[in-house]
C-alpha cells in the first residue's frame, strides 16, 4: 500500500517515529467497490470481512478505533455493517469518503437484486436458482458462526463480557426479550462498570485486542482525531438540515406527482419509519416490513416475501436490502408505470425504497462521528457500547443457531432431517477456520454443492 499524502483532509500520520502514508482517495474507493460486490453474511459476515480487510490485511485502521466505532453503529438503528464502512469513509476523507463507502456498499446489492426481483417474477422459480439456494442457506450459517466467533475472541477479553454474552444469548434465545431491551440492558451494565470497574470495560488487553496486531495501522490508537471529525455543534446542526432537505424534497416531489395516497408516495413513507426502527439489525424489524408491506398494502404476498428474504441472504449488502426486492414486486405488481413499463416501475420503486431506507443511516453517522471521536479515549463512554458489543455476539450466535434450525429442519423437529445441509455447513465451517478460505469461494463452493446435489436427486429419484 505505498501511498502519497496529497492533503491534509486525508488523515495525517501519527506522532509515532514511522508513520504510514495516509489512504489515498482512489485507493479507498477500489477497497469499497470490491466490499459492495463481497459483503455475504449478514451483518456478522460483513463485519468480519471489513475487520480482516482494514484491521488485520491492510492496517487502515487499528482494533480498538475499529470496535469503538462498531460499538457505535451497533445502538443506532440501521443496517451496522453498512454504518460501519459509512463511518471508517467519513473517518479516511471527509464526507465525500462517507458518501462512497456507504453508497457503494449498498448499490451492488441494489442492481443484483433489481436483476433477481426480474428473473424472479418475470420467470418464476428456476430449478437452478433453488438448487444454488439449497447449498448457500448452511453456508451463511457457518459463516454467522465464523463471524461470532472472530469478534467474540477480539471483544470478549474477560469473564464478566462473556457473562454479558451468554445472558444476552439466553435472553433472545429462550426468553424472546426484544433486541432493543437487551441493548439498553447492556449500555445500563456497562455505564455502571464504566464508573465502578473501568477496567473490565476497556477494549485494551485480553487476548483479542489490538496489542496483538500486527504493527501501526494507518489511523492508529494515538492518532489524532482530523480536522473535519472534530465535534463543532455548528456543524451538526447544518448536517441534521441537510439531511431533513434532502428527506422532504424527495417525498415532496413524488408526493406532488401522484398524491399522498400513491403507491411511491406510501413506500417513500412506510420505509421511512422503518428506517428508524431497524433496532437489532433486519430481522429485527423484519415482522413490521412483513405487516405493513404484505398485510397492510398488499405490494407482495406472503410467499413472495419469503422468497425475496432467501435472495436478500444470498446476495452481498445488507439483509435489510430485502426492501429493494418488496419495492420492485410492489412497483411490478401495481403497474405503477403503466401496464406497457413493469420492469422500469419494479426498478424505480425499488430505488425510491432503497433510498429512504438508507438515508437516515447517513445522517446518523455525519452527525453521531465527531462525538464518537472524542470519547475512544474515555472509560466511561466507551464501557457501554463495549457492553453492548459483547451483548450483540450473544445475538448473533441465537441468529446461527435461528439459522441452522431453519436449514437442517425445514419442516420442523417432526419433520425430516437435512443431512447434505450439515454436510455442506460443516464443510464450509472448516473451510473458513481451519483453511481461511474465503467467503466468496466459500459461498461459491456450496451453492455449486448444492445445485450438484438436487440436480442428482432428480435424476435419480424423479
Amino acid at each position: 500500500m505505498s501511498t502519497t499524502p496529497r492533503t491534509p483532509e486525508i488523515i495525517g500520520a501519527s506522532s509515532q517515529p514511522a508513520p504510514l502514508a495516509p489512504v489515498s482517495f482512489s485507493e479507498a474507493l477500489r477497497f469499497w467497490l470490491k466490499l459492495g460486490f463481497i459483503s455475504f453474511g449478514g451483518p456478522a459476515g460483513q463485519i468480519a470481512i471489513m475487520h480482516q480487510e482494514l484491521v488485520e490485511k491492510r492496517r487502515w485502521i487499528s482494533e480498538r478505533r475499529f470496535l469503538h466505532a462498531l460499538n457505535y453503529c451497533m445502538v443506532l438503528p440501521g443496517p451496522e455493517a453498512q454504518q460501519l464502512a459509512t463511518y471508517i469513509g467519513w473517518l479516511m476523507h471527509r464526507t465525500l469518503g462517507g458518501i462512497v463507502a456507504g453508497g457503494l456498499f449498498v448499490l451492488p446489492s441494489l442492481f443484483i437484486l433489481i436483476l433477481l426481483s426480474w428473473i424472479y417474477v418475470a420467470f418464476g422459480n428456476l430449478p437452478v436458482v433453488a438448487g444454488i439456494l439449497y447449498g448457500i442457506k448452511p453456508a451463511v450459517t457457518a459463516i454467522v458462526l465464523f463471524a461470532a466467533y472472530r469478534i467474540g475472541s477480539r471483544a470478549l477479553n474477560n469473564a464478566l463480557l462473556w457473562g454479558i454474552a451468554a445472558a444476552a444469548f439466553a435472553a433472545i434465545f429462550a426468553l424472546d426479550v426484544p433486541f432493543p431491551l437487551i441493548v439498553l440492558s447492556a449500555a445500563v451494565i456497562g455505564w455502571l462498570g464504566g464508573h465502578f470497574a473501568p477496567a473490565k470495560f476497556s477494549t485494551a488487553g485480553g487476548h483479542g485486542t489490538a496489542r496483538h496486531s500486527a504493527g501501526t495501522a494507518r489511523i492508529d490508537d494515538d492518532t489524532p482525531t482530523p480536522e473535519h471529525a472534530r465535534l463543532r455543534w455548528p456543524r451538526l446542526v447544518r448536517v441534521a438540515l441537510v439531511g431533513v432537505v434532502l428527506w422532504a424534497i424527495v417525498l415532496g416531489a413524488i408526493a406532488a406527482m401522484e398524491g399522498w395516497h400513491g403507491t411511491l408516495t406510501q413506500m417513500a413513507w412506510f420505509f421511512t419509519k422503518a428506517a428508524l426502527l431497524t433496532f437489532g439489525g433486519a430481522y429485527a424489524v423484519l415482522p413490521y416490513v412483513f405487516q405493513g408491506a404484505v398485510e397492510h398494502h398488499g405490494w407482495l404476498t406472503a410467499a413472495q416475501m419469503i422468497d425475496g428474504l432467501a435472495l436478500g441472504e444470498t446476495t452481498p449488502g445488507p439483509l435489510i436490502m430485502v426492501v429493494a426486492f418488496v419495492g420492485f414486486v410492489g412497483g411490478w405488481s401495481t403497474e405503477l408505470l403503466g401496464p406497457d413499463r413493469p420492469f422500469l416501475a419494479g426498478a424505480v420503486a425499488a430505488t425510491v425504497v432503497t433510498y429512504f431506507t438508507f438515508l437516515p443511516s447517513f445522517i446518523f453517522i455525519f452527525l453521531g462521528g465527531p462525538i464518537v471521536e472524542t470519547t475512544h479515549r474515555q472509560p466511561r463512554i466507551t464501557a457501554p457500547l463495549t457492553a453492548i458489543t459483547a451483548a450483540v455476539v450473544g445475538v448473533i450466535v441465537n441468529l446461527a443457531v435461528f439459522f441452522a434450525y431453519h436449514v437442517l429442519w425445514p419442516a420442523g423437529f417432526k419433520g425430516g432431517f437435512e443431512w447434505p445441509l450439515l454436510g455442506i455447513g460443516l464443510a464450509a465451517g472448516v473451510a473458513l477456520l481451519r483453511f481461511r478460505v474465503g467467503v466468496i469461494p466459500v459461498i461459491l463452493a456450496c451453492g455449486g454443492a448444492g445445485l450438484l446435489y438436487q440436480s442428482a436427486s432428480r435424476l435419480l429419484f424423479g
